[in-house]
C-alpha cells in the first residue's frame, strides 16, 4: 500500500474520503454496541437503537464505498489502497487503519 511517488490530484476529494473513512469507521462501532445492548444486554430499547443506527451506518457505508470508487480515479488511488478501503469499509476497526496510508498520501501531496 505505498503511495510513494504518487501524484495527487484531488487532496481536497482526499481529505473528505479520510474524514468519511473516520465518520463510518466510528458508525460501525456504535451499530456494534447497539447490537450488544440488544442481544447481549437485553436492553428494551436495544431493538430501537439497531434500527436507528443500523440506518445510518448504511447510508455512511454507501456514500463511503462510493467515495471510494470516485477516489479511485480523481485522487487517484492504488488498487491496493483502493482494495484495503472496500475492505475497511465491511471489516471493523480496518477502517481506521486504511486512514493511515491515506493520510499518508495527503501529506506527501501537501509537502510536493
Amino acid at each position: 500500500m505505498s503511495e510513494s511517488g504518487t501524484t495527487v490530484k484531488a487532496p481536497g476529494f482526499l481529505k473528505l474520503l479520510i474524514i468519511m473513512g473516520l465518520i463510518e469507521g466510528t458508525s460501525t462501532l456504535v451499530l456494534g454496541w447497539a447490537v450488544i445492548m440488544k442481544r447481549v444486554l437485553e436492553h428494551p430499547d436495544g431493538p430501537m437503537a439497531v434500527t436507528v443506527t443500523g440506518s445510518i451506518h448504511g447510508l455512511l457505508f454507501v456514500i463511503f464505498v462510493v467515495m471510494l470508487f470516485i477516489a479511485k480515479f480523481r485522487v487517484p488511488l492504488s488498487l491496493g489502497l483502493f482494495l484495503a478501503g472496500l475492505v475497511g469499509s465491511v471489516v471493523p476497526f480496518v477502517a481506521f487503519i486504511v486512514d493511515i496510508p491515506l493520510y499518508r498520501l495527503l501529506k506527501s501531496a501537501r509537502a510536493s
